[in-house]
């Protein structure tokens, strides 16, 4: 297939498929939209932040958790998974069989708000991940142990990498040469190298690790890990850690993202209900408020202003005023809302 726009790709799927859309079909979107995953009830919610409202619900499939933006902020890419939801302590014997047809990575046309197709994932799609040049997206793959690299022009997966078990975060770093892999399992970060596309390192984290988030300036990364009450600074030239930061006994770190100077992290804690913002100067929790029940994606505003944060057992977003250090405002949105995508 000739390495077609995404743009034109989508219009010609959306006229042959007739994908599913709502009743904003066909309306171009005007200023900052906040992204909702809802994991139960298999849908995305699209927020006008301005307005603080619900202005579309689109139907995705089963189970869609991380999302990513295309570049030009046209598409939005969505992790789907038939794998059966199963909490810490769950006995997955007794699940119900995974459905693999229902698997694959979502494409979200955002100027006519509808799922145009959907793209092989590999298996159990978690988190996804775009490439500096928008060309490849990156996807960790929980049930399989690996992370699979998806070629968007041909819509295929075109690499795999075994990055441990139970993989979830996946982050590219800002100069595009190297792409971190949370493994729950193993308790590590797996490190690819792009360039001589092979995992060329791993190093050892505190236990359960989530999400990492680089800085702008490419020179650090912070990673969660949820059942180690910790965030890990790493040195990203070197790909080892400098630092573990105790959060707190009984903190659950999941979420974690940089604001666009570098300046803090923000961590939302599941479990334990808050947003924790760290100093990056001095790696030191400086503040936290409570954000909702179990608040796990979050989002920063450009000018550092605002917190989103999808509250998975309120079935809501919070709106946290960066300031105030307060929630001025709660978004109803789908059941079990998992990620969380601002474009302005």
């Amino acid at each position: 297939m000739p390495r077609l726009t995404w743009l034109a790709m989508c219009v010609c799927l959306t006229a042959s498929c007739g994908g599913p859309a709502d009743q904003s079909q066909g309306a171009i979107k005007t200023g900052p939209r906040l992204y909702v995953t809802n994991e139960r009830s298999g849908t995305l919610t699209i927020v006008d932040v301005s307005k603080r409202n619900v202005v579309a619900t689109i139907p995705l499939g089963k189970r869609p958790r991380g999302l990513k933006p295309s570049l030009d902020g046209r598409r939005l890419f969505v992790a789907l998974s038939g794998s059966p939801i199963a909490g810490p302590g769950v006995d997955e014997s007794k699940l119900p069989p995974p459905d693999r047809q229902a698997d694959g990575i979502g494409v979200v046309d955002l100027q006519t708000n509808a799922l145009v197709t959907t793209l092989q994932g590999g298996s159990d799609p978690e988190q996804v991940e775009i490439s500096k040049d928008g060309l490849s997206l990156f996807v960790a793959n929980e049930d399989a142990g690996q992370m699979s690299v998806i070629d968007v022009a041909s819509r295929k997966v075109v690499q795999t990498y075994k990055v441990g078990s139970e993989p979830e975060g996946v982050s590219a770093s800002p100069d595009g040469k190297f792409v971190y892999v949370t493994s729950e399992g193993e308790g590590a970060v797996f490190v690819i190298d792009l360039a001589k596309k092979q995992t060329v390192t791993s190093f050892e984290v505190p236990p359960r690790p989530r999400s990492i988030a680089f800085l702008p300036n490419g020179t650090r990364a912070y990673v969660t890990s949820e059942n180690g009450a910790a965030l890990s600074l790493v040195d990203v030239d070197r790909h080892v850690v400098m630092q573990t930061i105790p959060l707190g006994d009984g903190i659950r770190p999941m979420g974690v993202v940089s604001s666009r100077d570098g300046s803090r992290v923000y961590v939302s804690t599941g479990r334990s209900r808050s947003v924790l913002a760290v100093d990056t100067a001095t790696n030191q929790v400086i503040w936290s408020v409570e954000a909702g029940p179990r608040p796990w994606g979050i989002a920063v505003s450009a000018d550092g202003s605002t917190l989103y944060t999808a509250n998975g057992s309120s079935n809501d977003v919070s709106v946290i005023d960066v300031a105030s250090r307060q929630v001025v405002a709660k978004i109803p949105v789908g059941e079990g809302p998992w990620g969380v995508s601002l474009i302005e």
